[in-house]
């Protein structure tokens, strides 16, 4: 295809750039492969679902994650890198046309599906010169030039023009497209690709076993606390049984090795608590269930109507994800210090599915006030709402994929 103008000299002096080093990648796999490509952390977690649900459905299908230099691949419910999950994850650190053409030799990809801007014109021209087909999806209006005329805009548009499909986030960004010459028949609006959430497992059995022993007991969830976070959780929950003198706590540590401090510092408060899997009765007068396995939140986020993420109030801490406890339908709160996952308390924040504290406080007027049933519950299905939202787009976008490796599966076939 024939580079415009703009096209044309991005290309020229993209030769002029220092060609960085990177290292080796892994061996491509036999048989099609899927290119999905992240702008940002929670692009490339929404992919990273996105890619596993393919998989499921299509097991045969290899996938490459790719990421822009300084996107951290992280799982949104641990934090932790994502490598070999749903495929191996690359760093695209440069457009230079060296490294391009290294990539796409050794990659050979069949489909990419690119999400939000941050455009590489010489890797998305050389991809579809070498026959890989190209969709763009979850692109905004700050994605876009805002003149028409203009060096950005002869190299954007151009660029976008060798997607086969733009999938815009709102009606006005689909405008946007057909205003800098983009055909219609390629664009729709089909809102933003969001994280969703796998929610962890529970047995039925462990659920009719809690359910019974707890015996309708009003309660709220601590979950993934931190050895710092154990004094202030306590404190507002003894200041919480002023109110609501049935209500009982479970906590779950992060380390459970904190079980023994919790037990000792419920003591020192003169809390009564129980030991969940030591077996200890759960009686009317008992205040604190302690649980020192992570692995049972699963059961936990399904019986607390609110949750409380620890990890967030001690300075310097980064976070746990919310999304679990937000699809299995507990409201949540949250301390100041959410760094590893800010884009997800925002987004659940600003929908009324998260409320933020900053200290024990705030943490007991906000336990007082919303293990009210109502207020818990309307939070609940605001945050189911916000994780659902993306739901179409996700299966219109493998709906698509799976309609064009079944083409090019075909053609092959017969060729």
């Amino acid at each position: 295809m024939r580079l415009s103008l703009g096209l044309a000299a991005y290309r020229a002096l993209s030769w002029r750039a220092a060609q960085p080093v990177q290292e080796a990648p892994p061996p491509r796999p036999d048989g099609s492969l899927l290119w999905l490509h992240a702008t940002s952390a929670e692009r490339f977690s929404a992919l990273s679902d996105l890619g596993q649900r393919l998989c499921a459905h299509r097991p045969d299908v290899n996938l490459l994650l790719t990421v822009n230099a300084g996107v951290s691949p992280s799982d949104p419910a641990t934090g932790h890198r994502i490598e070999g999950r749903a495929g191996p994850v690359q760093a695209l650190i440069s457009d230079h046309p060296t490294a391009v053409r290294d990539f796409l030799a050794h990659w050979r990809p069949d489909i990419c599906l690119w999400t939000g801007g941050d455009l590489m014109p010489n890797l998305i021209c050389m991809a579809t010169d070498e026959g890989t087909e190209m969709i763009i999806a979850d692109i905004g209006n700050a994605d876009l030039p805002r003149r028409r005329n203009g060096w950005l805009s002869d190299v954007t548009g151009p660029c976008l023009m060798r997607f086969d499909a733009l999938l815009a986030d709102t009606a006005e960004t689909a405008a946007h497209l057909r205003r800098l010459g983009l055909p219609g028949r390629k664009i729709s609006a089909m809102g933003r690709l969001s994280t969703g959430a796998s929610p962890p497992p529970c047995p039925e059995t462990a659920l009719n076993a809690a359910t019974q022993a707890l015996a309708g007991r009003p309660l709220w969830l601590a979950a993934l606390l931190d050895r710092e976070e154990i004094a202030p959780v306590l404190a507002a929950h003894r200041e919480a049984l002023r109110f609501q003198h049935r209500l009982l706590l479970v906590a779950v540590p992060t380390d459970p090795d904190d079980s023994a401090r919790l037990i000792s510092a419920a003591r020192d408060n003169r809390l009564r608590c129980a030991d969940w899997h030591g077996g200890d009765p759960i009686g009317e007068d008992t205040q604190i269930l302690i649980c020192d396995d992570s692995s049972d939140l699963g059961l936990w986020y399904r019986m607390a109507p609110l949750t409380f993420i620890g990890g967030s109030l001690r300075p310097g801490a980064r976070g746990n994800s919310p999304y679990e406890a937000t699809a299995l339908g507990s409201a949540v709160l949250y301390g100041p210090h959410i760094t590893d996952h800010t884009a997800a308390y925002t987004r659940l924040t600003t929908a009324g599915a998260a409320r933020a504290v900053r200290d024990m406080a705030s943490l007991t007027n906000a336990v007082v006030q919303l293990c009210a049933p109502d207020h818990a519950a309307a939070m609940a299905l605001a945050g189911w709402e916000t994780l659902t939202e993306s739901a179409a787009l996700t299966d219109h976008l493998i709906e698509m994929i799976q309609d064009r490796l079944d083409r090019r599966e075909a053609a092959h076939a017969h060729a």
